[in-house]
């Protein structure tokens, strides 16, 4: 019998293969266990290191268009912090992609959106993707990507932030939510908010309503995981 392992990054003696991952997330907080449990996900799966950083006063993360707003020049200054202490490439875990381009214009190292890598893979799934996340509407980037098959997206009742997800109110809104899209026709869901990696509804969406759910967190990893082996 073999034994499933996580995947392990083939080893190189300089540069951005074996540089850690820089993690920023969108969510302030001064827990470490809950800053860095996106880094240790991926470390878990993929086998790479990580340095995980939140940005400064932003308690509720991003939830709307001027949270958003707010975010972008913290994002691209917590990511040109990271690339001068010497990660490889950045993760931006959030499923909206804020500051995407800027970032990548700001810093010399490859830098992975969570809500691009997590549509790129949905689509390598399924031909009718529905979009799970804290707002009405799919995140842009995401719906961009989707294009005609976004099969349509959904809010968790009672769900404003991420605040909100990390309750059993708001897990259980989550399921409910989701079996919803499916019920509308979609065949594979996307996460488009991190937050719901943290609560890790993952394995019980699948489970329920047997279609592939694609996280957003390890959609990015996979893609890190990917440029490190190139």
């Amino acid at each position: 019998m073999t034994t499933a392992r996580p995947f392990q990054a083939p080893s190189a003696d300089t540069g951005e293969r074996t540089a850690p991952v820089g993690v920023i997330r969108v969510l302030t907080s001064g827990d470490p266990a809950l800053v860095n449990d996106h880094g240790r996900l991926l470390t878990e799966r993929y086998g790479f290191p990580t340095v995980s950083r939140c940005i400064p006063d932003q308690p509720d993360g991003i939830h709307d268009d001027a949270t958003h707003r707010t975010a972008e020049p913290k994002i691209v200054a917590l990511a040109r912090e990271l690339a001068a202490e010497g990660v490889g490439t950045i993760v931006i875990s959030c499923a909206a992609d804020p500051a995407l381009d800027e970032t990548r214009a700001a810093v010399g190292v490859p830098v992975v959106g969570a809500g691009s890598a997590a549509a790129a893979l949905a689509l390598g799934l399924g031909r009718r993707i529905g979009v799970l996340g804290i707002r009405e509407e799919a995140p842009p980037a995401v719906a961009a990507l989707l294009g005609t098959r976004l099969a349509g997206s959904a809010r968790p009742e009672g769900v404003r932030g991420t605040r909100d997800l990390r309750t059993p109110e708001g897990a259980e809104a989550a399921v409910a939510a989701a079996a919803r899209l499916v019920e509308r026709g979609a065949d594979t869901l996307l996460l488009a908010c991190t937050g719901l990696t943290s609560i890790g509804v993952r394995s019980r969406l699948e489970a329920a309503l047997g279609v592939p759910v694609v996280d957003p967190v390890l959609a990015a990893g996979l893609v890190a995981a990917y440029r490190r082996t190139a």
